[in-house]
């Protein structure tokens, strides 16, 4: 599920177990999302929810406060809590109740009363199925639906619910128009009462949500991937395209995304990136250029997530001409790394090349030629396009800024939430205001003395 640890698993008496645990709790986002409790063999205990995870958390562990004996019997159990971050509270409600499902932990009570809480429904049975939420179950009367939940909060079920449709594009009309309504505009249906969609396409989006609420997300994202690459084979490149987006947008919402762990952005970035030695200095290049005239390269310095100006570096471009910023690229990484190697230099901890795969392939080819190619380094780049699945709580399609990394085929896609991002933008945007600057200096110097062209 690629839950985060919070702390390793102990050996040691309730006592020191509990001592243990309330300080890895030190760790936890004040964020939403879903915990869980495991005991010193691994197992699970209890799957929970949590507006705030370190208050919620931490609420068990508290001296003062006197628990029921079931929760005082669990709390002397815990050995390691894990926990999953979610952007809403919302989000953590579908988690919880598709892990509860998935782990069957030990201190969860089912709700005995399945009438009094409300519950997604899935209607198989018609042509193309809805999702709706009821609080009647009748699958003990054959009407062929699935059913989700039961969910405890009725409110945050209905936010949950808005997610889901954007995700999962399924009619909702009771009795199928013979038009298109308003929801086919707002890309929340597939319009299959004007034929828009056939049984299989549609079909399969079903089997897409049945996999996420089971909580079998990895699942989910391979089939996802697959399909697209078969879409594309079989050159049905609209359907491809939906799914690359539905890709995209589940990317941000799934069990594998960037865990918030320490509040300090420095350790986000370290743990999502996967860098085992420090993570102190950051070095990051960006060029600027216009129609190849007067071509820069900017390199800007990070230290402790701070910029020191002191150690930035500006390069004219000597070897490049005309618009090549592959080239350009990798002429400055050469020049700021062969001259740190003679000079024996500090060596930064991390590496971020403001560009895609392209531009991270000639940096890694230059670094590996002087030997450096130990060294962490990233490219970041902004999507092509925005996906419109997905809500960035401003009424915009969501947007991700791609990572992309030495050693996997896939960039990551990190969420506008994420604190490693907030960390590499202002590195990516700090290099790019130094290059700019430089740049329109040098265009000045070259207007004034009356060289530039067309003058």
């Amino acid at each position: 599920m690629g839950l985060k640890e919070t702390v390793n698993p102990s050996t040691g008496s309730g006592l020191s177990r509990a001592n243990e645990v309330r300080r890895g709790i030190k760790n936890l986002p004040h964020t939403p999302g879903v915990y869980i409790m495991k005991g010193a063999s691994g197992e699970v205990l209890y799957v929970g929810k949590a507006d705030n995870l370190r208050k919620r958390v931490s609420s068990y562990f508290q001296v003062s406060r006197r628990h029921p004996d079931r929760i005082a019997l669990l709390v002397s159990q815990i050995a390691d809590v894990a926990h999953l971050p979610t952007a809403t509270s919302a989000e953590a409600l579908l988690y919880e109740n598709g892990l509860i499902k998935q782990l069957s932990p030990k201190y969860n009570v089912a709700l005995r009363d399945d009438k009094s809480y409300p519950m997604l429904k899935i209607t198989l049975k018609e042509k193309f199925p809805r999702l709706m939420i009821t609080r009647e179950k009748k699958e003990k009367k054959g009407d062929g639906s699935i059913y989700y939940g039961p969910y405890t909060n009725a409110k945050l079920l209905k936010e949950a619910l808005k997610t889901l449709r954007k995700l999962f594009p399924l009619r909702t009309c009771s009795k199928m128009p013979k038009r298109k309504c308003l929801e086919f505009d707002m890309s929340q249906c597939l319009g299959p009462c004007e034929g828009r969609v056939g049984e299989e396409r549609y079909g399969a989006i079903i089997k897409e949500l049945r996999l996420f609420l089971e909580g079998r997300h990895s699942d989910l994202l391979k089939l996802l991937a697959e399909r697209m690459k078969q879409l594309s084979k079989d050159e049905k490149f609209e359907e491809a395209a939906e799914c690359r987006n539905r890709l995209e947008a589940l990317s941000s919402v799934n069990t594998d995304r960037v865990k918030y762990g320490p509040a300090n952005e420095l350790g986000e970035l370290k743990r999502v990136l996967g860098i085992k030695g420090n993570l102190e200095i950051i070095e990051a290049f960006d060029v600027s250029n216009i129609m190849g005239d007067e071509a820069v390269g900017s390199m800007i310095y990070f230290r402790k997530g701070k910029p020191d100006k002191n150690e930035y570096r500006k390069f004219k471009i000597k070897t490049v001409t005309g618009m090549d910023d592959y080239s350009m690229m990798r002429e400055i990484v050469r020049r700021r790394y062969r001259r740190s190697v003679e000079e024996k230099k500090e060596l930064p901890d991390l590496i971020v090349i403001d560009g895609g795969r392209g531009h991270l392939s000639v940096a890694l080819d230059e670094l590996k030629k002087l030997r450096l190619d130990d060294l962490p380094v990233i490219g970041i780049a902004k999507p092509a396009r925005r996906s419109p699945l997905v809500s960035d709580g401003r009424g915009e399609g969501g947007e991700f800024e791609r990572v992309y990394v030495k050693d996997k085929k896939d960039p990551i896609l990190l969420p506008k939430e994420s604190k490693a991002l907030h960390l590499l933008e202002r590195v990516r945007d700090e290099a790019h205001r130094f290059a700019i600057s430089y740049h329109k200096k040098l265009m000045s110097k070259r207007i004034a003395k009356g060289i530039f062209k067309g003058v």
